[in-house]
C-alpha cells in the first residue's frame, strides 16, 4: 500500500511527530510511505527528515513558503508524484487543503486539536462544505468525535485512535536513570511543549519560585517550538522579573527528548487543554515522575505511580507538588494500547477498511 501523510509543517510538534512514526512504522511493515507538507521544512526537523529518508520514506516539502493557491498546487503535484492509495491528513488546515483538491484518492482526516475548531465559524462552514470528501475521520479522543458529530452531524466512518509512543526510545538502556525505584541525581524539572499560552509556562515559572524555597539547587528547563513569539518573550521576561535567570534555561525545540527526560527528575505539564498529548505519553514511557494539570486528557493516568494531577493554576500548590516529586522514584506505567505500534496497526486497519469500502462501491 502507498500511504501519504499530509502535515502542516515539518516541525517538532505532536501531529507531525505522529505522522513521522506512522510513516516509519508502515514502511517497516512493507508499505511505501511518504510525508508531504504545506509549509517548508523547519530547521529543528532536519534530522527527522534525514531519519525518514534513511528508512525509505519519501519527503515532499516545499522549498519556500507559498500562499494559499501555491500550497494547493504544491500539494496537488505531491499527490500526483507519489500516487498514493490513501491519504491521512493530520490536523484541520491540511485536511481542508487536501479535500479541496480534485483527487479521487481516499482521504482520512485525523483530528489532533484539543479544542473544538468548529467554534471558528469560517472553519465550520468550510468543514460542512468539505466533510463528505473525507472517507473517514479519526479523532485522537472521543471528545474530538463528539465535537464533530455535534457540529457536522452524520458522516461516514468515525474512529477513535489514541496517539501512541515509541517506548523503545525510553527503555532501551541499563543506566541508573532507567532503574526502577531509583530517583535520578539531578534536580531538573523539564517542561517540553510549544510556546503558546495554553501550555501555561508562566504558571510553571511562578511555581518554580516556590520550588527553590524548598530545593535551592533545583533547575528548570523549558523547551519547545516557539509558535507564539510574544508569549515566548513574556516567559523570558517573567524569569528575569522573578530573578530566576541563573536557575531557569529557556530554549527552543529539542530533538533529544528521550535524553532530556533521562537527565531530568520531574516532567511538568500544566496545559489548559490537550487532545491526546504525545509529550505526556513520552513522559509516562520514560518513567519520570510527572506533575500535570488535572484536565480530562490526562485523567487516564491518574492512578499511575509517580503521577500527580492537580490544579496547576494554584502556583503555590503546583510548586510544592513539583518539589515533592523531585524526591519520587521513576516508575513503570502500563501503556497497553498506547504504543506507536498499536497506533500504526490501527491506522493500517482503517486504511484497509476504507479501501475495501471503496472497491465495493465501485
Amino acid at each position: 500500500m502507498r500511504i501519504l501523510q499530509v502535515v502542516l509543517a515539518p516541525r517538532l510538534s505532536g501531529a507531525e511527530m505522529l505522522a513521522k512514526g506512522l510513516a516509519i512504522g508502515h514502511q517497516r511493515g512493507g508499505h511505501i510511505g511518504c510525508i508531504a507538507s504545506l509549509l517548508p521544512l523547519q530547521a529543528d526537523f532536519a534530522h527527522i527528515a534525514n531519519e525518514l529518508r534513511s528508512e525509505g520514506v519519501i519527503c515532499l516539502f516545499p522549498a519556500r513558503r507559498y500562499q494559499k493557491l501555491g500550497r494547493l498546487l504544491f500539494l496537488y503535484n505531491a499527490i500526483r508524484t507519489f500516487e498514493p492509495d490513501i491519504i491521512f491528513a493530520h490536523a484541520t488546515i491540511p485536511a481542508l487543503y487536501v479535500r479541496a483538491l480534485p483527487t479521487r484518492v481516499p482521504i482520512v482526516w485525523v483530528m489532533h486539536s484539543g479544542i473544538n475548531d468548529f467554534a471558528d465559524k469560517a472553519l465550520l462552514r468550510a468543514e460542512r462544505l468539505l466533510s463528505l470528501r473525507a472517507k473517514a475521520v479519526i479523532g485522537v479522543t472521543q471528545k474530538s468525535i463528539d465535537d464533530y458529530l455535534k457540529e457536522i452531524r452524520s458522516h461516514p466512518p468515525l474512529f477513535v485512535v489514541p496517539n501512541g509512543v515509541d517506548i523503545t526510545r525510553f527503555t532501551d538502556g541499563d543506566s541508573a536513570n532507567d532503574a526502577l525505584g531509583l530517583p535520578v541525581k539531578t534536580k531538573q524539572i523539564a517542561q517540553i511543549g510549544r510556546y503558546i499560552k495554553e501550555k501555561n509556562h508562566l504558571d510553571t515559572v511562578r511555581a518554580f519560585r516556590h520550588v527553590l524555597q524548598i530545593e535551592p539547587d533545583a533547575r528548570l528547563l523549558l523547551c519547545g517550538v516557539i509558535e507564539d513569539r510574544a508569549y515566548h518573550a513574556a516567559v523570558t521576561a517573567l524569569v528575569a522579573e522573578l530573578g530566576l535567570t541563573e536557575s531557569v534555561e529557556i530554549v527552543g525545540p529539542q530533538s533529544n527528548v528521550a535524553e532530556i527526560l533521562k537527565e531530568s527528575s520531574v516532567f511538568a505539564m500544566p496545559s489548559s487543554f490537550e487532545a491526546h498529548s504525545i509529550g505526556f505519553l513520552e513522559a509516562l514511557a520514560s518513567r519520570i515522575p510527572v506533575v500535570a494539570n488535572a484536565i480530562p486528557a490526562f485523567a487516564f493516568a491518574a492512578a499511575f505511580p509517580s503521577v500527580r494531577l492537580i490544579d496547576t493554576s494554584d502556583v503555590e500548590a503546583y510548586g510544592h507538588a513539583l518539589a515533592e516529586s523531585l524526591k519520587q522514584p521513576r516508575a513503570a506505567r502500563p501503556l497497553i494500547g498506547l504504543t506507536l505500534q498499536d497506533t500504526a496497526d490501527r491506522y493500517l486497519a482503517i486504511a484497509r477498511e476504507v479501501l475495501d469500502l471503496r472497491v465495493r462501491l465501485t
